[in-house]
């Protein structure tokens, strides 16, 4: 059925004709896009049009006019009807009837209706008292009814928008800086507003009005295919979900990717994050420049005044060799020749980062049109002007994204196209890939001081997830790519290798520190021999830390930064020639042996709380209180079965989390002949305050004689806070960790975080007859990657087959 058809349908059967009519056209898989919107407005035209003809015989002065997305011609299939019926003010009855026999056939049909009546004057005066009203009358669109009245209403809009563009265009800024500052990025959100997000539909329809003002003007290159391209994944979400909403949630995407034919979720967020990328660029321009015309147009009538009238020559300020600061902006110096200068891009860039300005889109668009490709390897010069521009801070961000808007980017790294806009599906992590990178340079440009090579700490930022866009593990992919990429840039064949060792083992600290016992000689031999040297482990120690910085606030803390550091002490002191401290030969200290006793003494469980914060670093001034890094728990037990589940059940009861937790048996001292357990955990209070000392003794009393039901009490709980809906998380998977250690077996347990895991995880190995000698807790989001360091009841590691097994019946308790 053609449109035509489609709208004869419409017409000969009223409402329902046009429902049916509305319903086939959505349902045609071959139209879709730009001609479906345009074919949906049309029908909705020549209904209403239908309508209103039916109700205004024999009115004048009357017209029905479309606005905004309505009246640019792009009905999505859930979007609302924008309508303004508008009149001379002459018989007001007549116009409130006419009005009915619009507004109820719509909502009838169940559309979403928008609608308002005017007259010219009373529209015009709430245009000037809401911007978003007069946003909606530029695209004011003539439907029905008397046309000069439409047209009228259309130029006087448009001449009230030039004329307060002053006071109109800074205010449209403001709404859209509080805009993006609810709903964040489009470009970097998982579960992005289409419309709302910086970058969105929104962003694109002030662009609109901006030019619209002929006061300044977007870059238009790639910015209408930007924004056809959230308008098509708009329509079909509305398609998939049937519903009006521009939330583009994690459960919708898969059905929406096909809706669209594309491969997979990712290729959608990808395509999604591309488009806002170009719109918040446009953006950025564009406003920029509409504050360089305001300042001009301030500054003018005081400059003829001093100058006797004439237009006064731009200030032009040097920064480097062939740039220079004019108007605020970074622009190339008029000698320059992009063309004999392959250096000029980043000698321009790394100025500009240094500066603090931003980099004109002439200059950026120049560059890109006429600059030679740079030699392989790189001269010196370029490597340099590299380095100074990822060493800038917070402003090589703004400078970058001026970079790759052009291209600029992936011609000088060409290997930065696979991480370009890809998205994370990990809630740890708030930047797609590629701006996690210029993230992690930001944050380790603050850590240069601390290192002797702050070149290669700044390369090994960027480059350090740049295997990401390759198949496996994105740090043996990565190793390979940066060590071709050092050399590609001009570095030499040793620190090639560092840059390579540094981003296959950019996770080793963090992971070790957190997931391995410290205290076990083979862990700190381990990242020893990986790391190699005392300036690869320095290096890679300031890596680590900007690297979770730039990831988002849950991977990184003061417990996390005093682990990693405990750990490099360690390292360091075995790179130097120390052997590692024997656990075993660690003596209990005073308070440990005085709980000790008292526990053999009385029979029972004893415990203190201390809390532990972080001291100030060697080259800072303490100022204020030291941050919190949790609450050490000693705990001393006569020797007996269950005592990991039982503290674990109840912390959980409680509300404590778990960071780490040391179990060993302890012999007493004086002769006394026994052996107490001694646990050293260190805790947190998920909300308020602590729980008093007394009372989490007297519920691990009862927890290890079996009159404290901890299961059925925590089920309690979890059924009294039903599970938001979301998205189903993966199986948990437990693995044996191969020469982990030589005097344990550790298992390494990856699964949903929840309260109480660490009390099911501990009743299973319990059950299955091991001895849990260690734990270590570590929570990235809603994922817990918990380590356990377990041996046989003798103390020895596990056989082989047994720590299998007992892996695998650990993996079924926790999917049951």
């Amino acid at each position: 059925m053609t449109s035509t058809d489609v709208t004869k349908e419409a017409e000969d059967s009223g409402p329902s004709g046009y429902a049916a009519a509305r319903l086939r056209l959505l349902g045609e898989g071959a139209r879709s896009g730009p001609p479906r919107r345009s074919a949906l407005s049309a029908l909705t035209d020549d209904w209403l049009t239908g309508l209103f003809d039916a109700g205004a015989e024999g009115l004048r002065g009357v017209s029905l006019v479309a606005v905004g997305g309505y009246g640019r011609g792009e009905l999505s299939p859930r979007s609302d009807l924008d309508l303004l019926l508008l009149h001379d003010g002459g018989d007001d009855k007549a116009v409130a009837a006419l009005a009915d026999r619009l507004w109820y056939p719509v909502w009838d049909l169940g559309l979403a209706l928008d609608h308002s009546v005017r007259t010219p004057a009373e529209a015009r005066r709430t245009a000037g008292e809401d911007l978003k009203v007069h946003l909606g009358l530029l695209d004011a669109r003539h439907l029905a009814g008397d046309l000069g009245l439409t047209a009228a209403l259309r130029t006087t809009v448009l001449a009230d928008w030039r004329n307060q563009a002053p006071k109109r265009l800074p205010a449209l800024q403001e709404l859209c800086a509080e805009r993006a500052e609810r709903q964040g990025e489009l470009q970097y959100l998982l579960e992005p507003d289409l419309k709302e997000a910086r970058g969105g539909l929104r962003d694109a329809t002030a662009l609109r009005a901006v030019a619209a003002s002929w006061l300044a003007d977007a870059p238009r290159e790639g910015l209408a295919d930007a924004r056809r391209r959230l308008l098509d994944v708009r329509d079909a979400l509305h398609l998939v979900t049937g519903r009006a909403t521009d939330r583009l949630a994690l459960q919708e995407q898969d059905q929406v990717a096909a809706e669209l034919g594309l491969l997979d979720a990712d290729t959608l967020l990808r395509q999604v994050y591309e488009a806002a990328r170009v719109i918040s660029y446009a953006s950025d321009v564009t406003w920029r420049e509409v504050g360089r015309v305001l300042r001009a147009r301030k500054a003018r009538p005081r400059l003829r005044a001093m100058l006797g009238g004439g237009k006064p020559a731009p200030e032009r300020s040097p920064l480097a060799e062939g740039v220079v600061e004019q108007d605020g902006e970074v622009v190339l110096a008029r000698a320059a020749r992009p063309e004999r200068d392959p250096v000029l891009p980043l000698r321009a860039a790394a100025a500009a980062a240094q500066a603090g300005l931003p980099l004109s889109l002439h200059a950026v668009r120049r560059l890109a049109a006429t600059v030679r490709p740079l030699p392989s390897p790189w001269p010196a010069e370029a490597r340099e002007q590299l380095v100074t521009l990822l060493g800038s801070g917070r402003p090589t961000v703004e400078v970058w994204e001026a970079l790759e808007a052009e291209g600029l980017v992936t011609r000088l790294l060409p290997d930065w196209e696979r991480v370009r806009c890809r998205p994370q599906r990990n809630a740890v992590h708030v930047w797609t890939v590629d701006r996690h990178l210029i993230e992690t340079a930001v944050r380790a440009a603050a850590f240069t001081r601390r290192v002797h090579r702050p070149d290669l700490l700044l390369v090994a930022a960027l480059l350090h997830d740049i295997g990401k866009g390759w198949p496996g593990d994105h740090s043996v992919a990565g190793e390979i790519i940066a060590k071709d990429v050092a050399v590609r840039i001009g570095f030499d064949q040793a620190d090639a290798a560092v840059l390579a060792a540094l981003v296959r083992h950019h996770l080793l600290l963090v992971e070790t520190a957190t997931r391995r016992d410290l205290d076990d000689p083979a862990t700190v031999r381990a990242v020893a021999e990986a790391v190699g040297t005392q300036s690869t482990l320095e290096l890679l120690h300031a890596l680590t830390e900007a690297d979770a910085l730039a990831t988002g606030p849950a991977a990184w803390s003061s417990w996390r930064g005093s682990l990693v550091a405990d750990l490099v002490k360690r390292v360091s002191a075995v790179l130097s020639g120390d052997p590692p401290p024997d656990p075993e030969a660690a003596a209990p200290t005073a308070e440990q042996e005085r709980l000790a006793l008292e526990a053999f003494r009385t029979g029972g469980p004893v415990l203190a709380l201390r809390a532990q914060t972080e001291p100030p670093a060697d080259d800072e001034e303490p100022s204020g209180d030291p941050e919190p890094l949790g609450v050490e728990l000693l705990i001393a037990v006569p020797d007996q079965s269950g005592v990991l589940p039982a503290v674990a059940g109840v912390l959980a009861m409680h509300r404590l989390t778990v960071r780490t937790a040391e179990l060993r048996s302890t012999p007493l001292p004086d002769g006394v002949e026994g052996t107490v357990l001694l646990l050293d955990w260190r805790v947190a209070a998920e909300y308020g305050s602590l729980p008093q000392a007394a009372r989490l003794r007297a519920d691990l009393v009862r927890a290890l004689d079996g009159s404290l039901d901890i299961a059925g009490r925590l089920a309690e709980r979890d059924a009294a806070y039903p599970r938001r809906r979301g998205v189903v998380a993966p199986p948990p998977r437990v693995t044996v960790a191969p020469a982990a250690s030589r005097s344990a077996t550790v298992f390494e347990i990856r699964a949903q975080d929840a309260p109480g895991l660490l009390f099911r995880i501990g009743r299973a190995l319990e059950e299955a007859g091991v001895r849990v000698r260690s734990a270590h807790a570590s929570t990235l989001g809603s994922n817990a990657v918990d380590a356990f360091y377990a041996t046989a009841p003798e103390g020895k590691p596990l056989p082989d087959e047994e720590a299998v097994s007992v892996a695998r019946k650990l993996e079924e308790t926790l999917r049951g």
